[in-house]
């Protein structure tokens, strides 16, 4: 058997949640480097996080298939490996792992970004990248480049079929864009640069499928790619199934303030945040209504309550707006919430969390007064049921045993799924959350 009959191509797996590209950050390896089984070999960047992927193979690297800046779509060429020269294979050379045979791409999640941030690193000098191997058989290369021989001067060489939608989407004509990546491949970036162009905005001719609003001279072009796109097709769904009711009430939270200074003065080296002690209020609310930590199965006509409460936490990102989640929250103690909300809100920040940490929530805690706004009638964070939303403290005149005063004010207001329950039970667990804020004493005899 010849080396090149040996050789093994590792395709890009499913990173997790039905993910169905990845973009190359960075590549570990080059050509003509070893690797050994399970070592990582490059960064991507899917719509939810920058993860490291390792390679199942052992050898040495014979080509990199894309760029740095590339889409990869999943179940395309990613790396191909080749035993070493001479002889056997080496001890340790190996296939997929019996979960990677099983066609589950899941054992990746969880390596994360294996170091800890998710700060741009240098790049690397462009490596030169073989062509695609001829069995591969890539979408959207002419024949004739398929063969061996070189494509026509007037074809357009375009391995994606990312690329080669998102051109169409947009009414780009890939001839006249000119390719950047190895051998003139055209990349997305090529792209998106062609539609940036003032001659690509005057000329495209939206898709009537896609979209019949013309585009017109001036309009900025951004292309929904990425955890954008996520962010629009779950909030679109959500919107499509859910009948959300939203309610809301102005609460004094000049307790809440006191106790946590009190709370900090005690433990000044385990310090606790306001949206802490909410979480911990929203967890005391839920044991009493866990009508709204659940969700609705619609394929087999139920509601579902989680024994456990997955907290996701709404944060502001770069990347856009992500629901990292505490599991089982409500075994953790209130200092604990505290430690665990600014490590998971920074990690997110940073890019820095796995995929899994993304998702599986049950109930939403979303701290929208960062943004200076006192109310919000946010959309449900699909498949949950509910969202409670806290808008901005500030001091307001309130009346307090008859007498006029200022107070520290702030709104909550709940979005639910009116399926799992009626107003009785939203309006009860609200009030609830409410009087807690009001007199932290409660919380701590509900605990």
């Amino acid at each position: 058997m010849t080396t090149v009959e040996r050789t093994q191509v590792f395709l890009l797996p499913d990173l997790g949640e039905g993910l169905s590209e990845a973009e190359i950050v960075e590549w570990r390896v080059a050509v003509g480097d070893v690797v050994t089984v399970d070592q990582s070999v490059v960064e991507v960047e899917t719509a939810k996080a920058v993860v490291d992927v390792p390679c199942p193979y052992a050898g040495r690297v014979v080509t990199l298939h894309g760029a740095a800046g590339e889409v990869r779509p999943v179940g395309q060429p990613l790396i191909t490996i080749a035993p070493l020269d001479g002889g056997d294979e080496p001890a340790g050379h190996a296939t997929y792992r019996e979960e990677e045979r099983a066609g589950s791409g899941n054992v990746l999640i969880g390596y994360g970004t294996g170091h800890g941030t998710a700060t741009r690193r240098r790049r690397r000098p462009r490596l030169a990248v073989a062509p695609e191997p001829a069995d591969v058989g890539p979408i959207g290369v002419a024949a004739g480049a398929a063969s061996g021989d070189p494509a026509p001067p007037t074809a357009a060489l375009v391995i994606s079929p990312i690329v080669r939608r998102l051109a169409r989407e947009h009414g780009v004509d890939l001839d006249t864009v000119r390719g950047t990546g190895p051998g003139g491949v055209i990349r997305r970036a090529d792209v998106e640069a062609a539609l940036t162009a003032p001659a690509a905005r005057l000329a495209a001719v939206p898709d009537p499928q896609v979209g019949s609003n013309p585009v017109g001279e001036g309009d900025v072009i951004v292309p929904l790619t990425g955890v954008r796109k996520v962010i629009a097709d779950k909030l679109s769904r959500s919107r499509r199934e859910i009948p959300e009711v939203t309610i809301w009430v102005d609460v004094d939270a000049t307790g809440l303030l006191e106790t946590r200074a009190a709370i900090n003065a005690a433990t000044p080296d385990a310090p606790v945040s306001i949206l802490a002690l909410l979480a911990r209020i929203c967890l005391s609310g839920l044991r009493r209504f866990p009508q709204l930590n659940s969700r609705v199965d619609t394929e087999a006509q139920r509601i579902v309550q989680s024994a456990g409460v997955h907290l996701g936490i709404a944060a502001q990102t770069d990347r856009g707006l992500l629901v990292p989640v505490l599991r089982d929250a409500q075994r953790l103690t209130t200092a604990e919430l505290a430690a665990e909300l600014a490590a998971t809100t920074a990690a997110a920040r940073a890019g820095s969390l796995p995929p899994a940490r993304l998702t599986g929530g049950t109930f939403t805690l979303n701290n929208y007064g960062v943004f200076g706004v006192d109310g919000s009638t946010p959309i449900i964070n699909h498949p949950e049921a509910a969202l409670l939303g806290v808008g901005r403290i500030v001091d307001k005149p309130w009346v307090v045993d008859g007498q006029l005063a200022v107070r520290k004010v702030t709104q909550l207001s709940l979005t639910f799924d009116h399926r799992v329950c009626d107003g009785g039970v939203a309006g009860g667990f609200l009030r609830h959350v409410a009087d807690c804020v009001e007199r932290p004493a409660l919380l701590i005899a509900a605990v």
